[in-house]
């Protein structure tokens, strides 16, 4: 096992299959870009170990609490790493994590996106630690989200040469 499968077992975390597309939704694009030294993450949203969308779907601030959030949140970043470790072939190749642009599905005048988007910093800064997890970040209300999820997350990271 790699030094960050160990780390993802060592905090009882388990990488989600990939996502099971809703009847009818296709995606023209890839869960993840490598060019060069940069793998580049498409928007991903929770997913529970089996593939499947996570509930509860709909609106933080209405249908869901910041709480409820921050747990879409924790799990949207297993579904990047479990889309990256299936592109990379190992996570150790993450170098350090470059960006993170965070999607919340707010209700009007919810204002608490970065308490939100605090669920995927935290799981990354748990499994890569601080020189290699630390991000640059965006968190952002968006008044819908595909399928109705809560949050979206994409952005991108560094890579060490194979």
């Amino acid at each position: 096992m790699s030094n960050i499968d160990d780390r993802l077992v060592s905090l009882g975390l388990v990488l989600p299959a990939p996502l099971a597309m809703p009847p009818g939704a296709t995606l023209p694009f890839p869960w993840v870009r490598v060019i060069g030294q940069r793998a580049r993450f498409s928007g991903h949203g929770p997913t529970l170990a089996d593939g499947k969308m996570a509930l509860p779907l709909g609106k933080v601030g209405a249908e869901l609490t910041v709480e409820q959030g921050y747990a879409a949140a924790r799990l949207t970043a297993l579904a990047i790493l479990g889309s990256l470790r299936r592109e990379l072939g190992t996570l150790d190749r993450v170098e350090a994590w470059v960006h993170v642009f965070g999607m919340v599905n707010s209700a009007p005048g919810f204002d608490r996106q970065p308490a939100v988007i605090n669920g995927f910093t935290d799981l990354i800064l748990e499994v890569f630690g601080p020189q290699v997890g630390a991000h640059a970040r965006s968190a952002v209300g968006m008044a819908e989200l595909p399928f109705g999820i809560p949050v979206e997350i994409e952005g991108e990271v560094l890579l060490r040469p194979e």
